[in-house]
């Protein structure tokens, strides 16, 4: 398992150290002022993955759940810990946030795990096939359930923001109100979302060519990532990677989110051996870089989002093995 770990850890920081060395080189950046050659590169990529790559892969996931063999019972035990931890880093944040979004940003960095890069192997190197199952319906769904309600109340947190008080307060909550449902749901994130399930629950099915069209684009979107990751960090988030913020993030993430996942999946839903192992272990995987574009989609909190995914990464070295030997004790 550790080889097969440091491999994929091997894969990950090589594409965040590219990332790094072009943005020191000045060819790429995604914050500074003025429309410079940089800038404007960090723009393109970060809009290309964010509206083209990964609203491909999120309607082709929603696409293609099979619903009626998903394990209900391990996804609640799962997601609704999840969410209610983020609902509480939401409100903490919410008290001292300068941006209106930024609250939402640190939810997501706190709950939104490496379930795919990192995650696949683990569980596959630990619980073999009947534990890759489990995890794999966690997969299948952990963007949509996460990103949507954070995505909802970003919206939510923005458009009040921008409201002007006015004596027509019918009408001002009336456009208020739409222009929340609007942002909400025409959104690179909730929209192909929305849709794939709509295909699904129409029982339509994506002609091969569409599917792997789909697939390739999905394939693509996580590798750029992980370089607008390095970018970021070159840009000020490695100088975080000991501030405060970032190491109670990833203190939510690597250590609280799996305690209370054990809890409540053992103890609220009676769920114990292969299925309440693979549980834990998600929930202890370090932050993904959909936080990253999360915050970068918002321009909030970047700087504390990458430092937070590359330092938790670089502890779950450590705390995996942790999480790992508790979970055989107690078996």
């Amino acid at each position: 398992m550790t080889g097969e770990i440091a491999l994929r850890l091997a894969g990950v920081f090589g594409l965040v150290a590219l990332g790094a060395w072009m943005a020191g080189r000045g060819w790429i950046a995604t914050t500074g002022a003025g429309l410079t050659g940089a800038r404007r590169a960090g723009r393109w990529l970060t809009t290309l993955v964010f509206v083209g790559l990964l609203p491909a892969l999120l309607f082709r996931t929603a696409a293609r759940i099979d619903l009626a063999a998903m394990p209900w019972s391990a996804l609640a035990a799962y997601f609704v810990p999840t969410l209610a931890l983020m609902g509480i880093v939401i409100a903490v944040a919410a008290r001292h946030a300068s941006a209106p979004a930024e609250p939402a940003a640190r939810g997501v960095a706190a709950v939104f795990g490496n379930t795919a890069q990192l995650g696949i192997p683990v569980i596959t190197a630990l619980h073999g096939e009947a534990g890759l199952a489990v995890h794999l319906a966690i997969v299948s769904v952990h963007a949509i359930v996460l990103l949507v309600p954070a995505t909802v109340w970003a919206e939510v947190a923005l458009a009040r923001s921008a409201a002007i008080p006015s004596a027509g307060r019918l009408r001002s909550a009336g456009r208020l109100l739409g222009g929340i449902v609007r942002q909400s749901v025409v959104h690179p994130v909730v929209l192909p979302v929305l849709a794939g399930l709509a295909w699904n629950l129409a029982g339509g099915a994506l002609a091969a060519p569409v599917d792997d069209a789909l697939r390739v684009a999905g394939i693509a979107a996580l590798p750029l990532c992980l370089v607008l990751l390095g970018v970021s960090l070159a840009e000020g988030g490695v100088a975080r990677l000991a501030g405060p913020d970032v190491r109670a993030l990833a203190s939510v993430k690597l250590f609280v989110l799996p305690a209370i996942v054990w809890a409540v999946a053992a103890g609220g839903f009676g769920l114990q051996g292969t299925v309440l192992a693979v549980l834990v272990l998600a929930a202890a995987l370090p932050s993904g870089v959909n936080a990253l574009l999360f915050a970068q989609r918002y321009e909030t909190a970047v700087a504390a989002t990458a430092a937070t995914v590359v330092g938790s990464t670089i502890a779950y070295g450590l705390t995996v093995p942790l999480w790992a030997w508790a979970l055989g004790r107690a078996a």
